[in-house]
């Protein structure tokens, strides 16, 4: 599996949870990656476990209303680009993943507030963060050549409903 050969990839998020499961992905497949995340420690930790194809860049956006305005943002941002970048090669497409099992979120929600989550959605559990690094790999990758300006829903269904 080595269809992102040549290619880096910038990972926010990317010492825990689905951005970790992205980067570790992403550098199976052949990426190099540049992990995001605010704790120093956590990346740390991130790149010993990823190894030599991984770096670390400490920053933050911490404010809840910054990553509201940040997802409406990409959404309009990447139909945009796909525009503005027509016959270039370069693709644009926007992940957004549903529920995900993350430490963060089973440690926020606990056992209870994961059922619920897990009841919402037609597969009726939550997404484990290797699912949706499958996704981002796969909208790296030469298999989602024919896609540009679309939004891929990993929820399980949640958005159909």
């Amino acid at each position: 599996m080595n269809r992102l050969n040549g290619k880096t990839a910038v990972i926010t998020g990317g010492a825990t949870g689905i951005g970790r499961a992205a980067a570790k992905r992403f550098i199976e497949e052949g990426a190099f990656v540049f992990i995001f995340g605010r704790r120093q420690e956590a990346l740390d930790a991130a790149v010993a476990d990823l190894g030599p194809n991984a770096r670390a860049v400490k920053g933050s956006v911490s404010e809840l209303a910054d990553l509201d305005r940040l997802y409406a943002a990409v959404r309009n941002l990447a139909r945009s680009w796909a525009e503005d970048l027509k016959g270039t090669g370069i693709r644009i497409n926007v992940l957004s993943p549903g529920a995900t099992a993350t430490e963060l979120a089973k440690e926020a929600l606990g056992e209870e507030g994961q059922k619920v989550f897990a009841s919402m959605t037609p597969l009726q559990r939550m997404a484990d963060p290797a699912e949706i690094a499958a996704a981002a790999a796969f909208l790296a990758s030469p298999d989602s050549s024919f896609m540009t300006a679309s939004e891929l829903a990993v929820d399980g269904g949640l958005a159909q409903l």
